[in-house]
């Protein structure tokens, strides 16, 4: 099943292959850090006490920050599942390789064969690739992780809401399956079973960890929590002073402690680049059972901060400087070159929109940003916002709005998914909560933002305004 890799001309010749001579430890391969991809489901920005969360204690992510760099202007790549994790895996806006919105069991489409995983540029420079947890970018055997690059994997091929204990979706879901490698282990997944996920993915990771210390490895660990249904074991039960959220928080601080300590074990934490992120923002209209978008405006499903701009903390032992903030602009995307330039290893052949963030994690005295700007895609492929290092253009657009009562307990209130919004400018360095729309005090920045997005139609296209774009590529099909 896996011809990915007949496909390509693997000695590709790409900028981003040079190291600097700098930074010998990065140039070695026998050298090569190992890479551990924390990644959370329907995180917010402030759902971490650093961000302002109360109630749960998260001492091990404390000690993330307290030991490494966190990014305050860090971006998921789309404000939804698929999509989201698309980007990350493969370094590209997802619209540009067909991805939108999250799929399901009745999808026929996934990740193409012609697109490369982070995993398969590390397998390059020989890593062992292991991937743990929520995967949701095609269920098909074709579009697994064990077909894209992936030495293992054990998990959920999509969200843990697509089964038929859904609150709203009454028979449409089947029952939930539990892979392994591209084997259905567990045919339904049980409430009791999802009580345990967080701990299996923990425990597989560090088992393959274990297996694999005499060489360099990537763990891509992404929890199905806190996304909804909530589940949380025993050991944290009740154990919080926010209810079953925090509960199932102090879990996955629980989890990152134990890749920690399992690093620590293994003599292998001062060469283990630990990355620890969000696909998106909060699933607002769940009241209690979800997260908080720490005051930035609205959620999970819009272009606003409050479905983007993701919490992100960086630890790299003697590298990433302890203790450190980076306010410059990064994202997800941005995730796979930087490892190519880490390890050496080649770009992908096709055009990729990440670029390299070593400098950021490295360096506090870089002032400006390698990503001189992003875009703000969703639905099928709208172009709806631009940002550059300080503002902000939102275009008029139809979308969601979470300003109405939440639900509770499990069960989802009201959103409008069709709301409009005006075109507006936005100073995030004053007004990252999006409230005061400055387009007419600065007519040359909203003459900048436009070009970019001129650019970005021609490249990617734009629904909105009937721009096809010539860059984009055809999502995988079964």
């Amino acid at each position: 099943m896996n011809k990915k890799m007949n496909k390509r001309n693997l000695s590709t010749a790409c900028a981003g292959l040079l190291v600097c001579a700098a930074q010998p430890l990065i140039a070695a391969e026998a050298e090569n850090p190992n890479i551990v991809v924390i990644f959370l489901d329907d995180m917010g920005y402030g759902d971490l006490p650093v961000t302002g969360a109360i109630g749960y204690p998260m001492p091990n992510i404390d000690r993330l920050c307290n030991e490494g760099m966190r990014f305050t202007n860090f971006y998921a790549a789309q404000a939804v599942s698929s999509a989201s994790r698309a980007g990350l895996m493969t370094g590209c806006y997802p619209n540009r390789i067909g991805f939108a919105g999250a799929i399901d069991h009745t999808a026929t489409t996934g990740i193409a064969q012609s697109e490369e995983t982070i995993a398969e540029v590390l397998k390059k420079k020989n890593y062992a690739c292991g991937a743990f947890g929520k995967w949701h970018l095609g269920h098909h055997p074709q579009f697994l992780p064990t077909n894209n690059g992936f030495d293992v994997y054990y998990g959920l091929p999509y969200s843990n809401d697509m089964w038929t204990f859904h609150p709203q979706a009454g028979s449409y879901y089947p029952n939930l399956p539990m892979y392994e490698g591209v084997e259905i282990i567990d045919p339904d997944v049980t409430p009791e079973d999802q009580t345990q996920l967080t701990t299996n993915y923990t425990e597989r990771a560090v088992r393959f960890m274990e297996q694999n210390r005499d060489k360099p490895f990537f763990v891509y660990l992404a929890h199905s929590m806190p996304h909804v249904p909530l589940y949380v074991s025993d050991k944290f039960k009740g154990k919080s002073q926010q209810g079953l959220y925090g509960d199932v928080m102090m879990e996955i601080d629980w989890s990152v402690g134990e890749i920690l300590k399992a690093l620590e074990r293994l003599g292998l934490a001062d060469n283990t680049l630990v990355i620890f992120a969000s696909d998106h923002g909060p699933w607002l209209n769940y009241g209690n059972n979800a997260g908080s978008a720490g005051g930035l405006r609205e959620g999970k499903g819009g272009i606003f901060e409050g479905g983007q701009r993701v919490p992100c903390i960086m630890r790299w032992t003697g590298k990433i400087p302890a203790g450190t903030i980076c306010n410059q602009l990064a994202s997800t995307i941005d995730l796979l070159p930087t490892f190519a330039r880490i390890t050496g290893a080649p770009l992908p052949s096709l055009p990729i929109d990440g670029v390299n963030i070593l400098s950021l994690m490295t360096d506090t005295t870089v002032t400006v940003s390698p990503r001189t700007h992003f875009l703000y895609y969703y639905h099928k492929n709208d172009l709806i916002a631009v940002r550059n290092d300080r503002f902000k253009l939102v275009f008029e657009h139809k979308g969601r709005t979470y300003n109405f009562p939440p639900g509770n307990d499990g069960l989802p209130g009201h959103v409008e998914e069709r709301h409009p919004f005006e075109k507006a400018l936005y100073d995030m360095r004053r007004d990252p909560g999006e409230r005061y729309n400055v387009i007419e005090q600065y007519p040359e920045v909203v003459e900048e933002l436009m070009n970019v997005a001129a650019e970005a139609r021609k490249d990617l296209g734009d629904d909105l305004t009937g721009e096809k774009g010539t860059g984009r590529r055809a999502v995988g099909r079964i």
